[in-house]
């Protein structure tokens, strides 16, 4: 189901596995931008929706640090979402 293109027939269709990467890369980004200082998950929601009230707009949002956490690159301790010290780290070093 993840590999279901969007927008099927459209050569630049997109796969929702390909729409989750980007929205894990997005949730990511702005956790790292904002280090060493931390938003809870309700902060980063806003952050990232422009405060829409969309189900849809808060889901997407969650289900990135969700697997965002799974790969073991952020934390949620109580409500804060924090990156790891590797994902920090490489962060880093990529900008090197």
């Amino acid at each position: 189901m993840q590999d279901k293109p969007s927008g099927a027939g459209d050569e630049r269709a997109t796969t929702t596995a390909d729409e989750d990467v980007r929205e894990q890369s997005r949730v990511l980004r702005e956790v790292l931008s904002l280090y060493p200082e931390t938003l809870t998950l309700d902060e980063l929601i806003r952050e990232l929706t422009v405060g829409s009230a969309e189900f849809a707009e808060h889901d997407w949002v969650k289900r990135a640090v969700r697997d965002l956490i799974s790969g073991g690159l952020v934390h949620q301790v109580g409500d804060l979402v924090l990156p790891t010290r590797a994902a920090v780290q490489f962060h880093g070093l990529y900008e090197v």
